[in-house]
């Protein structure tokens, strides 16, 4: 229902650049000194942000400990190298341009983008979404396996007097659901064994199989207890997919206009084939083959 475009798989990874810590706020302590430089807390969280993902699921304490290692090592080293006057070499210069321009970039999208995504939005993408799904039919049923061909027209000859299938099931069925009387749940087409699946659709709502079934796991008796269209999912269990989706649409949004304001020339053939091939709107591909 609700696939990612390549996009959205890097609108992901700006979020998680952008989602690091904030600007420097007034209440920002010193959390340690390197000779006369400080280290701060708003620092510390960068770090932290910043952390190999493996040491993601490290307590939060042990956590800020390797956050505020590697940035003692990074003040010392980066003091040294100024001394050496390193920030004014080209190559320096050309590299820190490159991650402002980066930076840059996520902070805006976090702005634009992530910061900007309402309830309203979510929701009505959520019911376009909902919209779009062709429902499938699905059933309720239970079943009561048996081994033998006889043991399943036994079974159906107690039903036909009058005994109730969840007692019958509890009682003779060898399948290891026997204790909740059978029951399978709901379930579309291409869930169960085809045999299996041809009955249960075939049966209408309260009637059970006059006749026992026969799959490779043994003869069923089954009994349908619903028949309705597959429901969709609740809002709340797919929020967080919805909103990827929105994101998305903003981004591409956003791609679109900066795009048209700034026309892109590629001078190297293959690469401007390549871009051009990565970077193609969604659907335009479908529309060139149906004018064929």
């Amino acid at each position: 229902m609700f696939k990612y475009t390549k996009l959205a798989a890097f609108a992901l990874v700006a979020l998680a650049a952008a989602g690091a810590a904030g600007a420097e706020d007034a209440a920002d302590p010193v959390v340690a000194k390197v000779g006369t430089i400080e280290v701060r807390e708003s620092e510390m969280k960068y770090a932290v942000a910043g952390l190999d993902p493996q040491l993601a699921n490290l307590p939060e304490e042990q956590k800020r400990v390797a956050a505020l290692s590697s940035l003692i090592d990074v003040k010392l080293l980066a003091a040294d190298a100024a001394k050496e006057g390193l920030q004014d070499d080209a190559d320096f210069k050309q590299r820190v341009a490159f991650l402002t321009e980066r930076e840059l970039h996520n902070s805006f999208f976090k702005k634009h983008v992530v910061d900007s995504v309402t309830a309203d939005e979510i929701k009505a993408r959520y019911d376009k979404e909902i919209a779009a799904i062709n429902p499938e039919d699905e059933v309720h049923a239970r079943h009561i396996l048996v081994k033998t061909e006889e043991e399943a027209k036994a079974v159906i000859a107690d039903l036909d007097a009058g005994k109730d299938f969840v007692e019958i099931a509890k009682e003779k069925s060898t399948d290891p659901n026997k204790s909740e009387g059978g029951d399978l749940g709901y379930f579309t087409k291409g869930r169960m064994v085809p045999e299996f699946e041809a009955a249960a659709f075939a049966l209408e709502k309260g009637a059970y199989s006059k006749e026992p079934v026969k799959t490779q796991f043994g003869f069923h008796v089954i009994k349908v207890e619903d028949k309705r269209k597959q429901q969709p999912p609740a809002l709340e269990q797919v929020e967080g997919q919805v909103r990827q989706l929105v994101m998305r649409d903003k981004y591409l949004d956003l791609l679109e206009k900066a795009k048209a304001a700034s026309p892109i020339e590629i001078a190297d053939p293959a690469l401007k084939t390549a871009y051009e091939a990565i970077n193609k709107p969604e659907g335009e591909d479908a529309g060139s083959e149906e004018q064929q």
